[in-house]
């Protein structure tokens, strides 16, 4: 059970990862020094960015030594931890393990990102008008992917045994 656990974890993390670096190498070879471009009515976007920070620039532009404790070491450990809770924690449902692998996998490609080149290639944005997301990649749609299939998961009822009906003697 433990290795069947750890090669679908294994798999997510690959497939996160993989995905998310050979579509940073295109963007970079495709989009960067390029204007953006719009697609479908300006709802998806295509525009270059290298971000310092983390979710939508944030902390970019704190200084080096915090830059370093929260993007980086922070980071390596609670991926750290949450590989090892996703191995063995025996109260995780499938769904669950596919969510949080989802999850671990875009989160290990970006915090390879910070340690390798110090910084996140982000290419994408989607919005209507004015109300516009932050640009992104895909580590990022793998870390929402994982969100998403928590969300019901939270929401769900837990099944309580019904209580024992009294039998007539």
């Amino acid at each position: 059970m433990l290795l069947k656990r750890f090669l679908i974890i294994m798999a997510i993390i690959g497939v996160s990862v993989g995905v998310d670096q050979y579509s940073k190498q295109w963007a970079v070879a495709q989009l960067k020094g390029e204007p953006r471009t719009s697609y479908l009515g300006d709802t998806f976007r295509l525009q270059f960015a290298e971000n310092t920070g983390a979710f939508l620039s944030m902390g970019a532009n704190q200084s080096e030594t915090i830059r370093y404790w929260v993007l980086k070491v922070f980071p390596i450990i609670m991926l750290t931890g949450l590989f090892f809770y996703l191995l063995f924690s025996k109260s995780l449902d499938w769904w669950q393990i596919a969510a949080f692998s989802f999850i671990l996998g875009g989160g290990l490609s970006n915090i390879y990102d910070r340690l390798q080149y110090g910084k996140v290639v982000d290419f994408m944005n989607i919005g209507i008008g004015n109300l516009r997301s932050g640009i992104f990649n895909v580590a990022d749609m793998s870390i929402m992917l994982g969100l998403f299939i928590l969300i019901p998961i939270a929401f769900r009822k837990e099944s309580k045994p019904k209580p024992e009906q009294p039998t007539e003697a």
